[in-house]
């Protein structure tokens, strides 16, 4: 007997997929630090508080994997290594941009009903 095929197919969530790949303690404000200019991890790491050299380096690796930066490494001594925004990672701020637009929004909402 042959199995039934199935109703269900395995689906692929745009929005799982987006929050995987921001999720993360560091990923936003590196975001942030790159789109300001920063490009090098030595200034992200004066820049972004209490944050780990190794902790940086991973999460840059996995953003340069998901699409979100690019990683030019130059041949030179001591090595050189910088980090810029792909057109996925500009489209990325855009979006962040919003979303603290609608964090003000919900700023403002709570000062109107202070919780007890």
């Amino acid at each position: 007997m042959k199995p039934a095929p199935r109703a269900i197919e395995e689906k692929i969530c745009p929005l799982e997929i987006a929050v995987n790949s921001i999720s993360g303690k560091w990923k936003i404000p590196i975001v942030w630090r790159i789109n300001e200019g920063e490009k090098r991890p030595s200034e992200m790491l004066r820049g972004i508080a209490k944050v780990d050299r190794r902790v940086l380096n991973q999460q840059l690796n996995e953003m340069v994997t998901d699409g979100i930066l690019t990683k030019q490494s130059f041949n030179e001594l001591p090595p050189r290594v910088e980090y810029s925004l792909t057109e996925t990672g500009k489209k990325l701020v855009e979006v962040l941009w919003q979303l603290n637009d609608w964090g003000k929004l919900l700023v403002s909402e709570k000062s109107q009903f202070p919780v007890n």
